[in-house]
């Protein structure tokens, strides 16, 4: 079935969510505005682009083969690549001719067809988050093992379970700790053991693996680190394999079965795990963790509730609800007394947001700013702006990226010999839907409400995706 003919049925194969099938090396982007000559780097954004669609009407927007695409800084020019991560999941398609798995959407009929492919249950995709540590870049994806990228060529150079020491499936979203060199990294899935825990020192090589007694199977997608501790979100989307039996979707929301947050000492285990009991709600990214005397503070975006499973499907009608949205939150643990605080960041209600990011160097330490995306209400994962978060005054500064804009998460670049937590540049990839044009926007970021310090025009089509990085020279 042609991907063109279908196209209009689904939403996440429409305007810029269409894949880009062609991989691009433009060099000497034009710029408007100037290039900074106080950053050289790497410039990363990676997301579902799909190669083969078995089913229009069915494709979910975690479906797709993974994509990264690419701003390399030398020098105050830059050069863009895009490159399929060559998973063997996508070279058995593309040997066949045709697609293998079927998606998200279509696990329960392969649960009750038995039809599983030869080449095995699932397609690693490599599609969701990067990570770069031990002088390393992975490509991620929650339901699998880390495909290892070069820079700045985008070669994929396969997959990689450390040498026999990986055990689990690892996070989209492991944290580094960038004083220590250590990455702290987790896998979940629906069967027992659902909750297993690594960390692994600055040289790749695991130092602790343990894990974690969860009651319920549920969906983690991010945890957070502090100098001693890491945590993890224990909240009421959950799993439930026989649901596959009836034709339901695998995950619900059950809130009424509670969410809480578990801190654990990063070299320790489910025996000395601290539990705390918390408004149920919804994260699926953190902003950053420290901890405050006696007290673990965790900040988010939280929404009220979710439908990972549901959305952009045709009939999905919650475009404009609000409780499927996330904003900025935080919670105080108290380590001694148990007690919790929670409050919103946004108690004006301002600004719905997510894909929240820090200065990379202070992740499980004390930051005073993050940056984050804000939602268009009412087009689904379409984000109108950026924010600046100042946690000292409570001041949310906005990014406007113009009529007809569309950005995606921002990353913080630190300039060379930078001297403050926000001296440096926030930039992130942007489409007009009015021109269909796409350009890599930089920003200063202590003049974050201002005009860019630089927009750098793409010639190709950079569809909307997942998650970025920034790799320093």
């Amino acid at each position: 079935m042609s991907t063109q003919q279908k196209e209009e049925t689904n939403y996440f194969l429409t305007g810029n969510f269409a894949p880009q099938r062609e991989e691009h090396t433009w060099p000497d982007l034009e710029v408007i505005g100037e290039i900074p000559n106080d950053i050289d780097g790497s410039f990363l954004r990676i997301g579902p682009n799909p190669y083969y669609i078995p089913d229009e009407d069915l494709y979910h927007m975690f479906d797709g083969d993974g994509m990264i695409h690419q701003v390399q800084f030398v020098g105050g020019k830059a050069t863009y690549r895009n490159r399929f991560v060559d998973t063997a999941g996508l070279r058995a398609e593309r040997e066949k001719g045709t697609w293998i798995w079927k998606g998200y959407r279509s696990m329960a009929d392969v649960m009750m067809s038995g039809e599983i492919p030869e080449e095995g249950p699932s397609k690693n995709s490599a599609n969701t988050a990067m990570v770069y540590h031990n002088k390393t870049l992975y490509a991620l994806v929650e339901g699998a093992i880390p495909h290892i990228i070069d820079l700045p060529g985008l070669e994929t150079k396969g997959e990689t379970n450390f040498d026999g020491q990986l055990t689990h499936n690892f996070t989209a979203h492991p944290k580094v700790d960038a004083k220590t060199g250590e990455l702290m990294t987790f896998g979940y899935q629906p069967v027992p053991p659902y909750l297993s825990y690594s960390v692994i020192d600055k040289n790749g090589k695991f130092t602790h693996q343990t894990t974690v007694d969860l009651p319920k199977a549920v969906l983690m997608h991010d945890c957070a680190i502090t100098e001693h501790y890491t945590l993890f979100l224990d909240l009421p989307l959950v799993f439930d394999i026989s649901r596959l039996m009836t034709g339901d979707d695998i995950m619900a929301w059950e809130p009424e079965k509670g969410a809480r947050i578990g801190v654990v000492p990063r070299h320790g285990g489910d025996a000395e795990a601290k539990w705390f009991d918390i408004d149920p709600g919804m994260v699926y990214h953190v902003v950053n963790a420290w901890e405050e005397g006696d007290e673990v503070v965790l900040q988010a975006c939280r929404s009220v509730s979710t439908d990972v499973m549901g959305i952009g499907s045709k009939d999905w009608d919650g475009v404009g609800d609000t409780d499927l949205l996330g904003s900025l939150y935080e919670w105080r643990l108290n380590m001694e007394t148990g007690a919790v605080t929670e409050r919103s960041l946004d108690p004006d209600g301002q600004y719905y947001c997510d894909f929240t990011r820090v200065n990379d160097n202070l992740v499980g330490y004390k930051t005073q700013y993050a940056y984050g995306a804000v939602y268009c209400v009412g087009r689904t994962n379409m984000f109108e702006k950026l924010i600046k978060y100042d946690d000292a005054t409570g001041e949310i500064i906005p990014h406007e990226l113009g009529d007809g804009t569309f950005g995606s998460e921002p990353i913080f670049a630190p300039r060379k010999n930078s001297q403050a937590e926000d001296d440096g540049y926030v930039i992130c990839f942007g489409y007009n839907e009015n021109t269909g044009e796409s350009e890599c926007r930089v920003i200063d970021a202590q003049n974050f409400g201002g005009e860019p310090v630089a927009r750098l025009k793409i010639p190709s089509r950079v569809p909307f995706g997942f998650h970025a990085a920034w790799v320093p020279a």
